[in-house]
C-alpha cells in the first residue's frame, strides 16, 4: 500500500467547524432577507393601530417582485453602517441600475407596504436600495385620482373602505377623572415623551381649570367599546379636525398659494403611470416636477419658476417612465406620509407586510406586560 493511500483526511479544528457554520448561516441569512423575507421593527406610531412601535415584522419581497441591489458592495445583514459605528456599511465602487423580478401581485389599494422614503433628508446621499425603510398603507395606485374630503379618503371619485383600526384624533366630553390604567385597558398609551400632537389621550380644562373631557386619538371601534361605560359622556369628532381652506407648508407640494390643502382636505391629485403624459402647466409643474427632476432618471433637468427645462429648453408636456403610489399612515393625524413628501416611486418598493412574529411594548419592563401576546402570529391587514 501506498503512502498516498494510507494518508488519513485532515479534521478540522474546532474552531474551523465554528468558524464554516458562522459563514454558512451568514449565507443563508443573506439568501432569505434577498429573495424572501426580511425582518422589520416599527419604530414610530404611523400605522397604529394597525401596527404598533415595538412589533416586529416579516416582509415578504416575493409579493411584488425581488428588487435587485443596487449597492451590492455591502458588508451583510447591515443597513447605511457597521453595527454600533458611523462607518458606512457599503462601498459605491459599484452603482448598478435597479430592477425588478416577477412577483405574483401588484401593490394593490389597502395593502401595507415597506419601501425607501423618497427624498428624506436625514439620509443624505445614501443609495437608493440603503435609505430608510417606511411601512404605509397603498391607499392610490398608478393612474388613479386621489382627494381627501373631511378625512374621508375618495378613489377615483368613490369613498375608499377605511382600514379598521383606522385612528383620528376626537374630542371625548366628561368630567370623569381617568388615569392611565383606565386607557390602558383600551389600548390607548401614550409615550413618555409624547406632545399634545402626538398624545394618544389627554385630559382637557376649562379657562377655570375644570375638567371638560379628553383629547383621544384611537380607533372607532376603541371608541364604541368606551360608550358602553356607564358613566356619562360623548364625543365631539370634529374638534381636531383641519378646517377645509386651512394650508399649512409642510403639505405636498408646499405651495401653499396653488393648493389650499391640509391633512383632512387634500387634493383631487392625479397619480403618475407608467406611459401616461401629463402637461406642464403652472399646477402641474408643481405637482410633478419633484418626480421628473429625481425619479426618472432624467439628465439635465432645472426647474425655474412655473416652468421644466431640459439641458436648457423649457419642456410642456412629459410622459412618465415608471409607475408611482400615495401611502398613507392608519395613525392619520400623526404620520409623515405622501401628504407631506409626495409620491412613491415603483423602484422604492421593497415589499409586503404580511406577518408580525414579536411584539414588545417600549414603555413595560419585561415582567409588567413588555410581551403584547394578542399580538404575536398575527397575520397584517
Amino acid at each position: 500500500m501506498s503512502e498516498k493511500e494510507t494518508k488519513k483526511p485532515s479534521q478540522k479544528s474546532a474552531f474551523r467547524e465554528w468558524l464554516d457554520s458562522v459563514m454558512f448561516a451568514v449565507v443563508a441569512a443573506t439568501l432569505i432577507r434577498f429573495f424572501l423575507f426580511e425582518a422589520y421593527t416599527i419604530p414610530t406610531p404611523s400605522m397604529e393601530s394597525s401596527l404598533m412601535v415595538g412589533d416586529f415584522l416579516f416582509v415578504s419581497k416575493m409579493h411584488y417582485g425581488v428588487r435587485t441591489p443596487k449597492t451590492p458592495l455591502q458588508l451583510p445583514l447591515t443597513h447605511q453602517k457597521i453595527w454600533f459605528t458611523n462607518i458606512p456599511s457599503y462601498l459605491r465602487w459599484l452603482d448598478l441600475p435597479t430592477f425588478r423580478l416577477p412577483g405574483f401581485s401588484e401593490v394593490k389599494k389597502g395593502d401595507a407596504v415597506v419601501f425607501n422614503v423618497p427624498n428624506f433628508e436625514e439620509d443624505g446621499d445614501a443609495p437608493l436600495d440603503l435609505r430608510t425603510f417606511y411601512v404605509k398603507r397603498c391607499v392610490a395606485t398608478p393612474g388613479d385620482l386621489l382627494e381627501v374630503r373631511d378625512q374621508q379618503v375618495f378613489i377615483n371619485q368613490k369613498p375608499m373602505e377605511n382600514p379598521e383600526r383606522m385612528q383620528h384624533p376626537v374630542f371625548m366630553k366628561t368630567k370623569e377623572n381617568l388615569d392611565e390604567k383606565f386607557f390602558d385597558e383600551y389600548g390607548i398609551r401614550n409615550a413618555p415623551d409624547a406632545s399634545f400632537d402626538s398624545a394618544d389621550w389627554l385630559p382637557l380644562a376649562d379657562s377655570t381649570n375644570q375638567l371638560v373631557g379628553y383629547k383621544l386619538n384611537t380607533s372607532k371601534s376603541m371608541l364604541d367599546q368606551i360608550a358602553k361605560a356607564s358613566w356619562s359622556k360623548s364625543f365631539d369628532y370634529d374638534s381636531f379636525k383641519d378646517p377645509k381652506g386651512v394650508t399649512f407648508d409642510a403639505i405636498f407640494p408646499h405651495d401653499t398659494t396653488l393648493f389650499k390643502w391640509n391633512r383632512d382636505w387634500y387634493g383631487p391629485i392625479k397619480i403618475p403611470a407608467r406611459g401616461w403624459t401629463v402637461t406642464l402647466d403652472a399646477k402641474n409643474v408643481k405637482l410633478y416636477q419633484e418626480a421628473i427632476a429625481k425619479y426618472e432618471g432624467n439628465e439635465g433637468i432645472t426647474i425655474q419658476g412655473d416652468q421644466i427645462l431640459q439641458n436648457g429648453k423649457p419642456i410642456s408636456s412629459y410622459t412618465f417612465k415608471q409607475d408611482y403610489y400615495f401611502m398613507m399612515g392608519d395613525n392619520r393625524h400623526n404620520s409623515a406620509d405622501s401628504r407631506f413628501w409626495g409620491f412613491v416611486p415603483a423602484d422604492h418598493i421593497v415589499g409586503k407586510a404580511v406577518f408580525v412574529w414579536m411584539s414588545l411594548d417600549p414603555n413595560k419592563g419585561l415582567f409588567s406586560g413588555k410581551i403584547r401576546w394578542s399580538r404575536i402570529f398575527r397575520f397584517v391587514n
